[in-house]
C-alpha cells in the first residue's frame, strides 16, 4: 500500500511541479489574446486557459496535502 501511496505522490507531485512552471511562464497568457501585461498592477480576472491552470493547481495541492498525510498515517 504505501508504495502505491509514493508512487501516487509522486505523479501528483510532478504534476504541481509543471502546473505551477505553467503558471509562471504563462504569466503573460492573456496576451495571447491581445490583452496587456498587467505588470502586478491593478485586478486582474482570471480567464480562459489562466483560470483552468489556477483551478488544476489548487485540485493537485489538496491531493499532494491528502496523500501526504494518508503516507504518513498508514507507513508512520
Amino acid at each position: 500500500m504505501a508504495l502505491y501511496l509514493n508512487v501516487v505522490l509522486s505523479i501528483v507531485s510532478v504534476a504541481l511541479i509543471a502546473i505551477i512552471i505553467l503558471q509562471s511562464r504563462g504569466a503573460g497568457l492573456g496576451g495571447l489574446g491581445g490583452g496587456g501585461d498587467f505588470g502586478g498592477a491593478g485586478f486582474h480576472v482570471r480567464r480562459g486557459i489562466e483560470r483552468l491552470l489556477f483551478h488544476i493547481t489548487i485540485g493537485l495541492s489538496v491531493a499532494f496535502f491528502t496523500l501526504a498525510l494518508m503516507t504518513v498515517i498508514l507507513v508512520g
